[in-house]
């Protein structure tokens, strides 16, 4: 069964839009086929999950016909950020998996908004929904918030960190309530980034802001050969380049493997660049200068890490987008110049020249953030 309301809506995503107009045809399976590949939330005092992560409590409650009702949300139609709540991200799979429904309990979507539904949730329901979330596909999607921010210097900076909301799956201007769900956000930044409290999460955005989280060899070369440049007033030759790497590393003490690897290093950069010519992420002529925009990038969702995490309040978090969004700036001449330098940086620390999925993952997004209309990179000017 599905209840709609309202005809003239402004939804805040996609998805939310699909939902309310499957709604209107009353076609329950579009809507299905929606919730299939989304995360859905269920909320929950952030005191109980701290205490019982394992745990994903889910209450009901009646609704005014007297139906059992389970609710869940989407993305676009969580409330504002609050210290004391967070969110169960889960899938539709898991909830037909739950045992938490049957015939006698609806499955309530967004219950109250135009994006509404109420699902039946009987046995032959849910072997449907196993199969439609095992049958989905989801690709790569450009996502924003129609209420999030679009335009000014927290858009500007939440820009700059839309590689990874793309390949995230998060909408790229959106600094609210969830990032990824409350308790992979935790697990997220305990084990890849060693934060456990506010402090470490400070501590490790300001190395981001900084750009001294990423190897300081790369900049190292690309400074040396900007150097070149500017005494040639042309491309030094590739050989001039490498040479001279190696000779200031020997000049500054370090051991004869780190100069060898310098000298590599080049090589590696000189490839790489060729293949990002190739594949239209540098123009014919184009070189990245410095390698920073990969901390840049990464310190605008750190910041939106640590907001889902409740490591800090949304000011703060916006701050620090603003900050790394103006450090970007001053660091290159446009969103394409941005691109390539943080695909460089993301491919010498984890491709190792492989063209796998760091790689491709690299060109997705440049692609579709320079072509998308809707894309951020479309609509906001560089300077």
């Amino acid at each position: 069964m599905t209840t709609v309301t309202g005809t003239n809506w402004a939804a805040p995503t996609e998805t939310e839009w699909l939902l309310h107009t499957a709604g209107l045809r009353g076609d329950v399976e579009a809507q299905l086929r929606v919730l299939a590949r989304e995360e859905l939330y269920i909320a929950a005092p952030k005191a109980e999950v701290d205490a019982r992560p394992d745990l994903i409590r889910w209450p009901s409650y009646r609704d005014a016909s007297g139906w059992l009702c389970k609710p869940v949300l989407t993305r676009g139609m969580l409330p504002p950020w609050h210290p004391d709540w967070v969110f169960h991200g889960v899938s539709l799979r898991w909830i037909a998996d739950s045992g938490l429904l049957d015939g006698r309990t609806l499955l309530a979507v967004n219950a109250g908004t135009p994006a509404q539904s109420f699902l039946s949730a009987a046995p032959e329901h849910l072997a449907h929904w196993r199969r439609l979330h095992e049958e989905t596909d989801r690709p790569a999607r450009l996502i924003g918030l129609r209420h999030g921010a679009l335009r000014g210097p927290l858009a500007y900076g939440l820009a700059c960190g839309a590689h990874l909301a793309l390949a995230n799956g998060v909408p790229w201007n959106e600094v609210g309530t969830v990032y990824h769900e409350y308790n992979d956000e935790l697990r997220s930044l305990r084990e890849s980034w060693g934060i456990t409290e506010r402090a470490d999460w400070q501590r490790q955005l300001d190395v981001l802001l900084d750009a001294r989280n990423s190897p300081a060899e790369p900049d190292f070369v690309l400074r040396v050969r900007e150097e070149l440049r500017a005494g040639l007033d042309e491309a030094p030759p590739a050989e001039l380049w490498r040479e001279t790497a190696a000779g200031h590393a020997q000049d500054i003490g370090v051991g004869h493997g780190a100069v060898k690897e310098i000298e590599e290093l080049v090589r590696r950069i000189i490839r790489y660049e060729a293949r990002f010519r190739a594949d239209g992420l540098l123009p014919p002529d184009g070189r990245v200068t410095t390698a920073a925009a990969y901390d840049y990038g990464r310190a605008v969702n750190l910041a939106r890490w640590g907001l889902s995490a409740r490591f800090c309040t949304p000011h703060e978090a916006e701050q620090a987008i603003v900050h790394a969004g103006a450090l970007s700036r001053s660091a290159y001449r446009s969103w394409e110049d941005f691109s390539a330098a943080y695909a460089l940086g993301r491919v010498l620390r984890f491709d190792g020249e492989s063209y796998g999925s760091y790689y491709q993952g690299n060109v997705t997004a440049h692609r579709m953030l320079t072509e998308h209309e809707a894309s951020p990179w479309r609509n906001i000017p560089w300077r």
